[in-house]
């Protein structure tokens, strides 16, 4: 008897149409034995260096580009950032889950739907994954990457620092409250619909 009878005869007993899992153990030292664990933490490494390597020439070549039409302007930026995070969702899903971002990774971690052990390990795997990828963008487009302070985002003119860091909060929290609300188990076919999410919290 397959795993999806068991678990819809499961939820029938007990009146629902859906199964929650069970809570993950703080402490799972037998991932570390695994060598799905191992995969994923590859996963999550590729897919952030990825992201960042793209993100980040996208608003490098943008700033560099002369005049507003020169380059893929704002909306092209936004579309990158989304399109990214819409494939490698897709493609590590299955893998680790497709978290790549530290953020997501916590927040899942707080609902109990990782280990500490995972989720520290994510964290290390997505940080070393963005120090890599911007590690790139620098080794290619090193004049430009210096003149224009890495792509790095700053504090629009007429905005406090105050506004910029609760902009940060906000979206942040729009970002980690897609995933649980895409990932829940009471969404009937929500495999399907998770990359597309993620892309719209982005964008």
């Amino acid at each position: 008897m397959s795993k999806e009878v068991i678990e819809e005869g499961q939820a029938r007993h007990h009146g629902k149409d859906y199964v929650d899992p069970p809570p993950a153990p703080l402490f799972d030292t037998d991932e570390l034995k695994r060598w799905s664990f191992y995969r994923a933490l590859i996963a999550e490494f590729i897919a952030t260096l990825l992201f960042l390597y793209v993100t980040v020439a996208t608003v490098i070549g943008h700033k560099s580009s002369p005049g507003d039409c020169g380059g893929v302007g704002l909306l092209g930026i936004a579309w990158a950032f989304g399109g990214m995070i819409f494939v490698l969702v897709y493609c590590t899903a299955g893998i680790s889950g497709g978290h790549i971002n530290p953020a997501v990774t916590f927040g899942l971690f707080l609902a109990r739907k990782v280990s500490l052990i995972r989720a520290v390990a994510y964290i290390v795997a997505q940080c070393l994954g963005a120090i890599a990828g911007v590690g790139l963008v620098k080794a290619f487009q090193k004049h430009n990457y210096n003149s224009l302070g890495g792509g790095a985002n700053s504090v629009s003119p007429g905005y406090s620092k105050g506004t910029a860091l609760g902009a940060e909060i906000i979206g942040t929290f729009v970002l980690v409250y897609t995933v649980f609300s895409a990932t829940d188990p009471k969404r009937s076919a929500r495999d399907s619909h998770v990359p597309v999410s993620f892309n719209a919290s982005v964008l």
